[in-house]
C-alpha cells in the first residue's frame, strides 16, 4: 500500500491536467487550475485550448504549475499558420505548447517536411519555454514510421516527444514508449516524454513509468522530463493516495 502511494504521489506531479474538449469554457478553465493543485502536491500543468491561456495564466500565477496549450490539434496541419499559433500562445502567456507533427508528411515518405514545422515553430519559442511535438503513434502504428517520426521532431530541436493528440483510436501504447524513449536516449540531447490518451489508473501510469526507469534510469522521470497527459488519471490517483475508490473518467 505504502509502495503504491509513493507512485501514485509521483505520478501526480508529472501530471498534464488537460481539457481539451469541444465544450469547454471559463468555467471548466478555472475548475481545472484548481483541481492542479492538491494536498499531496501540484500537478505539472495544465494543458488547454489556447483561447484560455490567459484565464490560466492569471489563476496560475505564483503557483508552481505550468501553463501548457496545444497548436494545429488535433490534425496536424499548417505550417506558417502552426507557428503563428505557437507565437501568440506564448505570448499570451503559455509555458509549453503541445505541437501536432503533420504525421501524415512521414506516411509520404516526406519526414524532412514534417521537421521543417517543427523547427518552423520551435524559432518561436523562447528559452525557458517548452514545444512537445506529439507524434500521433498510433496512426503511424509501424515501428519504423514511429522511429522516423520521432528522429524528425528531435533533428527539428523539440523538447519533447508526446505520444498522441488522445483524439484517434489508438493513443499511447508501452510499445510506441519504448520507441520514443529509446530515440530520446540515443538522441545526444535533453528530450522529455509525454504519454497521452487511454491512461487512466495508477497501473497504466505505473507501466510508462517502468519503462521510462528501465531505459532512461531511475532518477529521469521528473517534471522537466516526462509528463502524463490525461484529464481522469488524476481523480484515480488521488483515490489511490485518500484511499477512496474512483470512478475511471472516459476522458482524454
Amino acid at each position: 500500500m505504502r509502495a503504491r502511494k509513493a507512485r501514485a504521489e509521483r505520478a501526480l506531479k508529472l501530471l498534464d491536467l488537460t481539457d481539451l474538449n469541444d465544450d469547454c469554457g471559463p468555467s471548466d478553465i478555472a475548475d481545472l487550475c484548481s483541481r492542479a493543485q492538491t494536498e499531496h502536491g501540484c500537478a505539472a500543468a495544465v494543458c488547454i485550448w489556447p483561447e484560455f491561456v490567459p484565464i490560466a495564466r492569471d489563476f496560475l500565477n505564483g503557483t508552481a504549475v505550468r501553463v501548457a496549450t496545444v497548436a494545429n490539434f488535433p490534425r496536424g496541419l499548417g505550417g506558417i499558420e502552426a507557428a503563428r499559433a505557437v507565437a501568440r500562445s506564448i505570448s499570451d502567456g503559455a509555458h509549453e505548447v503541445d505541437l501536432v507533427l503533420p504525421w501524415h508528411k512521414v506516411l509520404e515518405g516526406k519526414p524532412e517536411e514534417a521537421a521543417k514545422v517543427v523547427s518552423f515553430c520551435k524559432r518561436q519559442v523562447p528559452a525557458g519555454g517548452v514545444l512537445k511535438v506529439i507524434l500521433e503513434t498510433g496512426e503511424l502504428q509501424q515501428p519504423e514510421a514511429i522511429a522516423a517520426a520521432a528522429k524528425a521532431a528531435l533533428d527539428a530541436g523539440a523538447d519533447f516527444l508526446k505520444t498522441s493528440t488522445g483524439k484517434v483510436p489508438v493513443n499511447a501504447t508501452p510499445q510506441a514508449a519504448e520507441i520514443l524513449l529509446q530515440a530520446i536516449r540515443d538522441c545526444g540531447r535533453p528530450c522529455g516524454f509525454k504519454a497521452a490518451g487511454g491512461i487512466r489508473t495508477l497501473d497504466d501510469a505505473s507501466e510508462y513509468l517502468d519503462i521510462a526507469d528501465r531505459i532512461m534510469g531511475p532518477n529521469w522521470a521528473a517534471p522537466g522530463t516526462f509528463r502524463f497527459g490525461a484529464s481522469g488519471l488524476m481523480d484515480a490517483l488521488l483515490g489511490e493516495l485518500e484511499g477512496v475508490e474512483s470512478k475511471v473518467s472516459e476522458g482524454y
